[in-house]
């Protein structure tokens, strides 16, 4: 039995994946778990991420209204890095932008539930593509800004789709596809909107990338669900049954499937 306040699945990447799961100071390891029952109970407390203080409920996956209000790392330009505002003076957290939003960012394709684009820091490389459960990734380009990577990613998504359908992505293995066909086809559709925006930027900033080799990600999974039910510790406390897979940030149960990432920051006791 372990309990604390959980966080969202680390995932190294290998063959497959391995998982564990942070509770306060301590790291469980899923993938020895796999067919075996298992337990996770909500001890009815959510500590913020950031101040630490109790909270009734959870935002911006882990965070107490507050904090989710002033955060930078909360704010709506990290969901839509189009919108960033820094160059206007108002960023909630100017040095955190400038060291996390200034820094380089890759434009990629994924496959998970099927293709989409997506951007994710150059230090989060494999990390985004294992949270997604994307089966096979590809940067196709490297940028200098977060703006950045939201610009390139506006022009991309009128041609190909930007976000994962999860229940798809849980069913099971996504047709395989030729990241480097698709990759090619995309940039020949947006062409003129591509120059567009490297003409709006300083020259080098935004890099195709056409050396960058394919990832094939595997994950754990013994069995996936034909349908897929979600589990809410908000709904029911404990949540429990075999194990039957891990992918993305989803425990895969006979019972259902519980995103661990929702309930970042909730008290839960973990027995097996």
């Amino acid at each position: 039995m372990i309990e604390g306040h959980v966080k969202k699945m680390r995932g190294i990447l290998g063959s497959p994946v391995e998982y564990a799961l942070p509770v306060d100071g301590e790291s469980v390891a899923l993938n020895p778990y796999l067919g075996k029952r298992i337990a996770l109970t909500y001890l009815g407390e959510i500590h913020c991420l950031n101040c630490g203080k109790r909270t009734k409920k959870s935002y911006s996956q882990g965070f107490c209204y507050v904090c989710m209000t002033k955060l930078a790392q909360c704010d709506l330009c990290i969901m839509k890095p189009e919108t960033c505002h820094y160059h206007l003076g108002t960023c909630r957290e100017p040095q955190w932008g400038e060291e996390f939003c200034f820094q380089d960012h890759y434009v990629y394709l994924a496959n998970s539930s099927g293709l989409k684009v997506g951007i994710t820091r150059h230090s989060q490389v494999p990390t985004r593509w294992i949270d997604q459960g994307a089966t096979q990734a590809l940067p196709i380009f490297k940028v200098s800004t977060r703006l950045q990577s939201g610009q390139v990613e506006m022009v991309l998504k009128q041609y190909v789709a930007d976000k994962t359908d999860w229940r798809k992505m849980l069913k099971g293995q996504a047709a395989s596809k030729d990241l480097y066909e698709e990759r090619d086809r995309l940039i020949a559709s947006a062409k003129n909107e591509l120059k567009a925006v490297q003409a709006s930027n300083e020259a080098g900033d935004i890099q195709l990338l056409t050396g960058e080799k394919q990832l094939d990600i595997e994950y754990p999974v013994l069995e996936y669900p034909e349908k897929v039910k979600s589990m809410n510790f908000d709904k029911t406390p404990k949540i429990e049954g075999v194990l039957l897979g891990i992918k993305g940030q989803y425990l895969i149960l006979d019972k259902g499937v519980l995103n661990i990432r929702k309930f970042t920051s909730y008290n839960v006791q973990f027995d097996a």
